[in-house]
């Protein structure tokens, strides 16, 4: 499994890439997308909305289950990754990269994201 250094992690297993901007690309890490197995929907309707950290801003479907998906920060659903309505599986074969799944305008604080370090240790990596 990969863990990028220059990401920051959610005890939820999302992972978020600050942007110089102010806004924020997000998706789930390798580790959650193994857990899963193979993706085959993600529904996310929140594009427009502003949603509090730790708020539910879509789903993920794979074969055996639906899993929740939960904001890492606070702000403005900007945009969702289209690309993922005909191929869901990028979030499998590519998670940190094609598999993105939404870009936020931050409006609240990053401070409780883990580094990669801590999350490695979440998951007993």
């Amino acid at each position: 499994m990969t863990f990028p250094a220059e990401l920051k992690y959610t005890k939820d297993h999302e992972w978020i890439r600050l942007e110089s901007d102010g806004t924020a690309v997000v998706g789930i890490t390798d580790f959650a997308q193994r857990e899963l197995g193979d993706i085959v929907y993600v529904d996310i309707n929140t594009v427009g909305e502003t949603i509090s950290e730790g708020e539910l801003f879509g789903t993920v479907e794979a074969v055996k289950t639906v899993s929740d998906l939960y904001l890492p920060v606070s702000g403005e659903i900007l945009e969702f990754n289209t690309a993922l309505e005909a191929d869901p599986d990028l979030v499998n074969s590519d998670p940190y990269g094609e598999g993105w799944m939404i870009r936020v305008k931050i409006t609240g604080s990053t401070d409780d994201l883990l580094s990669v370090e801590a999350y490695k240790e979440l998951i007993g990596e």
